[in-house]
């Protein structure tokens, strides 16, 4: 049986979707093992692969450190699971012959994880997201978003100018934009080929979030907002796994486009077990392969999570 090396950057608690890996690759008659790169080897990971100990992020040496571990191991695939992982990633796949990395642009990543720039591209590009609010003259309520970060760490919502923003803030750190009651929150897991064909558009309501990430969500074949998520994954032209965060204003009855993710988002395994195979997706391009769409998912697939020790 062939054997694929994967490397999951920053994927320490992804353990549904390294097994879900290893069953894509049974599907395709391939043995798939799993490597994680941590800077700690006892995390969740550890139960389904090998544990690296590797560099920081903005370690200078980090590029280099990645070349011996694919030379050691004889990785097939990269697989980015946060934020400063994404550019690394892709880098990589430039310098390392033989190796994909589930990651587009380096140059388009570095923008969607910078919040103001993001919304700029956004803007330009017409895809409707919340309205700006000025720190000059601001209109209540408003919500303040750290440029940079992730899992909702560090936003503010100002209802009114009693309430102040922190003791820190600078507006220049901040995205600030309308705050929108009563929304319903959505996710959009998505593959987009090398090619540039939307291979899955999945969205799925959150319906509880827990620390920053979903702990209970929904399928939806919600087919107005497929086409949104469509039209933004062409216009911006990204690749590979796409993580797309929507608002929607039932008042005004309008989608808005909060953030996007180019990588794996921790409720994809939602999308992969109501019929989306987005592993089976790297595992066929990281081989060449142009894989299949994937439009037969299944609408209302529900996904709820609980805490599972591992005790080393």
């Amino acid at each position: 049986m062939e054997v694929k090396n994967i490397l999951f950057l920053g994927g320490a608690k992804r353990v549904a979707m390294a097994r879900l890996f290893k069953e894509a690759g049974a599907r395709r008659g391939l043995k798939v093992n799993i490597f994680g790169y941590e800077l700690d080897r006892r995390v969740p990971l550890a139960c389904e692969g090998e544990i690296i100990i590797g560099e920081r992020w903005n370690s200078p040496s980090i590029y280099e450190h990645i070349a011996e571990v694919h030379e050691k191991r004889g990785i097939s695939a990269i697989i980015p699971f946060v934020d400063p992982a994404v550019e690394i990633a892709a880098v990589c796949s430039r310098r390392l012959p033989g190796v994909f990395a589930a990651a587009g642009d380096a140059a388009l990543a570095r923008t969607m994880f910078d919040k103001v720039e993001a919304d700029r591209l956004f803007h330009e590009k017409g895809i409707a997201v919340p309205a700006r609010v000025s720190a000059e003259s601001p209109r209540y309520p408003f919500i303040a978003k750290p440029r940079t970060g992730s899992a909702s760490k560090g936003i503010v919502v100002v209802r009114d100018s009693r309430q102040g923003t922190p003791a820190d803030f600078k507006p220049e750190d901040y995205l600030l934009q309308e705050y929108v009651a009563d929304a319903v929150e959505y996710t959009v897991d998505c593959y987009v080929s090398a090619d540039g064909l939307p291979l899955a558009v999945v969205p799925r309501r959150r319906i509880e979030v827990t620390g920053g990430e979903v702990s209970v969500t929904q399928t939806e074949k919600n087919s107005r907002l497929m086409s949104l998520a469509t039209e933004a994954l062409l216009s911006l032209g990204l690749r590979g796994p796409v993580t797309l965060q929507y608002l929607f204003d039932s008042a005004a009855d309008r989608y808005l486009l909060m953030e996007i993710n180019p990588r794996l988002g921790g409720g994809a395994v939602c999308a992969v077990h109501a019929g989306a195979d987005l592993p089976g997706f790297i595992l066929d391009e990281a081989a060449g392969k142009v894989p299949a769409a994937s439009c037969d998912w299944r609408d209302g697939t529900y996904m709820t999570r609980y805490m599972q020790e591992v005790v080393f």
